[in-house]
């Protein structure tokens, strides 16, 4: 599979997600300069995290008018699978490709840290290698991770099952202890309606070897290649 990781201005996660793509998991990555309107034919589209432009105005806000937004916008609308991680699900919600908004964190501090996740949607392009009821380890590292969503979109996204990830306990206990960021119903990661575009705060691509503490962020990328795999022999 080739995947095309994005890089803007500011962007300081995304070698790590080339790592863990092309290093770890063996699979075709290109870097897309953010100024690029050509996705180079790339299966998947992974938008890392980092502080793109300097995170003026507001996250992704200006990130949102880059060239290659138009084309990962058409790329999704084929139902081509997107990934933002943190800036890049900051990224995603400007653009309008995902639901909702990310607050200032509700202790209004730069969070990094370990945190725990208990997975709300096993059948997506994103979460199929993960076992049931596994609970994942990843690091957080945000300022503006408060997910935010009014109360009558919080509840359609809900029933339809767009949450993926929730902050919880060890045990996949998901209370208010476990949320770092004071986000709506403990949420640390939503989908489209149509499942192909997941924005996450955690970071997989920094949970991807054990040596790092933890490589459960695999499964993601993991399942991405699967999912794309069986696309490709369908096809």
């Amino acid at each position: 599979m080739r995947f095309g990781v994005v890089v803007f201005p500011g962007s300081n996660c995304d070698r790590d997600a080339f790592h863990v793509l092309n290093r770890v998991l063996g699979q075709e990555a290109v870097y897309l300069w953010h100024q690029e309107g050509d996705l180079r034919g790339v299966d998947a589209v992974v938008i890392p995290g980092g502080f793109s432009f300097g995170d003026y105005l507001r996250c992704g806000a200006i990130a949102k008018f880059s060239p290659v937004m138009a084309s990962i916008r058409q790329h999704a609308d084929r139902g081509g699978l997107v990934l933002g991680i943190c800036n890049g699900f900051q990224i995603l919600q400007e653009a309008g490709l995902l639901p909702g908004a990310l607050l200032r964190n509700a202790g209004l501090k730069f969070l990094c840290q370990q945190v725990h996740l208990s997975v709300g949607n096993s059948d997506t392009p994103f979460t199929g290698r993960i076992p049931p009821n596994r609970v994942l380890k990843m690091p957080i590292a945000h300022n503006d991770g408060n997910f935010f969503l009014p109360p009558d979109q919080l509840r359609a996204l809900e029933a339809n099952r767009q949450v993926v990830f929730r902050y919880s306990q060890p045990d996949g206990t998901s209370d208010a202890a476990a949320n770092p960021n004071g986000s709506l119903n403990n949420i640390a990661a939503i989908t489209n309606d149509r499942g192909n575009v997941l924005g996450l705060m955690p970071h997989p691509e920094r949970a991807g070897e054990e040596i790092l503490g933890s490589a459960d962020g695999l499964l993601v990328f993991q399942s991405m290649v699967e999912s794309l795999a069986g696309v490709e022999s369908q096809s």
